[in-house]
């Protein structure tokens, strides 16, 4: 299916969505921070999509979208912002950036797989 980036500082919260999105047949890569998973994106060319937490350490989702959309190439990237932040404010900064999913933690992982799907049929 499609080439996925999870960049979540909770190591569980990687670990069980890693799974959901491997037993619906996606290849996943995951981060830990959006420096990291900046640096993640460079290193696995064909990546179709990234999920991103808001709030981590060092370099947070916003950060992260930021230098995304610096790179001509990842412009229409899309991506999902998984968080606990329902801000207007924050998911404002997020519209501006491109994010196109805003998905409040916790979560319905059906609902989270049809978004993949549907964003990725609209993208492909």
């Amino acid at each position: 299916m499609a080439k996925i980036l999870i960049v979540d500082d909770s190591d569980v919260f990687r670990m069980e969505f890693q799974e959901i999105l491997e037993e619906a047949g996606h290849d996943v890569f995951d981060a830990i921070n959006g420096s990291d998973g900046f640096d993640k994106l460079r290193e696995n060319p064909g990546i179709e999509l990234i999920i991103t937490d808001l709030n981590m350490p060092v370099s947070d989702g916003i950060d992260l979208c930021r230098k995304v959309r610096s790179v001509p190439e990842y412009l229409t990237l899309p991506i999902f912002m998984l968080t606990t932040e329902s801000s207007l404010e924050v998911k404002a900064i997020g519209k501006d950036l491109g994010v196109l999913v805003w998905i409040v933690k916790p979560f319905n992982s059906q609902r989270v797989l049809d978004a993949i799907t549907k964003v990725l049929a609209l993208t492909s």
